[in-house]
């Protein structure tokens, strides 16, 4: 049966605004900060493996094809915010379930006290269950209270992961976790790329059985910088969440004012590193 339409904006400002809680989504927060510049997270791996010690020297950053004068690249071991969006649906009940438990506690227990954590569930309805916070043990608690039941809403969980970053200061990172393609969302793929294109988090999705193969998620990840992660088992989850957690607090924070540049749209960004052999990973763009 095809489904009634539905106004888009009133859609996802109705998401938007179970991330949030009571407070408004933010009219112009975006990639950009005007009164400092840009901020670009970068990985630099060679064989894969990070890469440390580069200065704001060793890197190049274009913007819209005009080189940029870098003013800072800062080693990425800074204060976290990590943003669970974990699948909740019917299927991933019995041991997909003690997994996904056994991997949150896992990574909520290599987080320091100064990080922060939350937690977004998604089944046929998305629950925003703990916004970012320091008490990692109510992350744990909520994901071992977790009853799977129905379909999977899987782009809307991903939105409200995402917007959820938005009002909140310092790094963020999302983990969209799921074995499933979207079988009940409203929102549309485009939708939801073009929100994660406006906002500061890396998307890293985890997806197992159906959702290995699906390209909206691949997408998602590469449009913030971040990395598509096909497991074959949940047994493999708990690994990948701590490589996720040492990938990002591995990668450098790379800040310049653009210049030479038109102002307002979005911008192409390519980030090189002056030295052979080495790979960056980072988002392709900024509005």
């Amino acid at each position: 049966m095809k489904r009634a339409a539905r106004p888009t904006c009133v859609w996802l400002a109705a998401i938007a605004t179970a991330a949030m809680g009571s407070r408004a989504l933010p009219a112009a927060q975006v990639f950009t900060a005007r009164t400092i510049g840009v901020r670009v997270d970068a990985l630099v791996t060679a064989n894969g493996v990070p890469v440390a010690g580069l200065k704001a020297d060793d890197f190049d950053v274009l913007d819209n094809g005009v080189r940029q004068t870098i003013e800072s690249a800062d080693a990425g071991d800074t204060p976290v915010n990590v943003v669970l969006a974990l699948d909740g649906s019917a299927s991933t009940s019995g041991k997909r379930l003690a997994d996904l438990q056994s991997a949150t506690s896992t990574l909520v227990g290599d987080l320091r006290p100064v990080d922060k954590a939350a937690l977004t569930t998604f089944n046929h309805a998305v629950s925003p269950r703990v916004p970012l916070t320091s008490d990692f043990g109510a992350v744990e608690a909520a994901v071992s209270g977790l009853q799977p039941s129905g379909g999977t809403a899987l782009l809307e969980g991903a939105y409200v992961a995402v917007v959820s970053t938005l009002a909140e200061p310092g790094r963020s990172f999302v983990i969209v976790c799921t074995d499933g393609r979207d079988t009940t969302s409203w929102l549309q793929p485009d939708e939801l790329i073009e929100s994660a294109k406006h906002s500061n988090a890396v998307v890293y999705v985890v997806a197992s059985s159906d959702a290995r193969h699906w390209a909206p998620l691949k997408a998602l990840a590469d449009a913030t910088g971040g990395r598509m992660i096909e497991i074959e088992s949940s047994a493999q989850i708990a690994a990948e969440f701590q490589k996720i957690l040492k990938d990002f607090r591995s990668r450098y924070v790379l800040t310049f004012v653009p210049n030479g540049v038109a102002t307002g749209g979005y911008h192409r960004l390519e980030v090189r590193v002056r030295r052979p052999g080495m790979k960056v990973t980072a988002r392709p763009g900024y509005f």
